[in-house]
């Protein structure tokens, strides 16, 4: 494993222990040219599935950009990182056991949205506000009353 410091290509495994939900090994690493410590997390991946994007452009899916982007919208909002780490790992899963190799990139979105959803509301319209392109605030009102999240508008006295 190539060291994030120095970019030495070697580095020594000091501690090895399974992640708390069991989904990957954990792995303490430390550089022997810079002495830099650091941690890496090793994943089964059942096969290598592609994304195909709306323009019909294909990439490798890639976890990282759903960690990013569930990590955006869950930002400062007052949700457990183990809730979200459990929910990202289960949207994996179900991508993986599809039995696709290519998959739309809106089957990726929907399934965001739908655990968001469970999830935190905010982190839900966070998400759906980019996932659907909102250009303006009537895109949220129309959005916040057919999720059924809007109280109409009306102020309480």
């Amino acid at each position: 494993m190539r060291c994030p410091f120095c970019g030495h290509a070697e580095s020594q495994v000091k501690d090895s222990r399974p992640s708390e939900d069991g989904a990957a090994i954990r792995r303490r690493r430390m550089c022997p040219e810079c002495g830099g410590r650091f941690t890496t997390f090793e994943r089964v991946q059942l096969r290598e599935l592609i994304i195909v994007k709306r323009s019909g452009r294909r990439s490798p899916f890639d976890r990282d950009k759903l960690v990013r982007s569930v990590g955006l919208a869950t930002q400062k909002r007052p949700v457990d990182p183990e809730r979200v780490e459990r929910m990202i790992n289960g949207i994996v899963r179900q991508l993986e056991s599809m039995g696709e190799t290519e998959l739309p990139s809106s089957t990726v979105g929907e399934m965001v949205m739908k655990a968001l959803k469970s999830l935190d509301d905010v982190a839900y319209v966070r998400y759906a506000s980019v996932y659907r392109d909102f250009k303006e605030t009537s895109d949220f009102a129309k959005f916040l009353t057919e999720e059924g999240l809007s109280d109409g508008g009306e102020e309480e006295p």
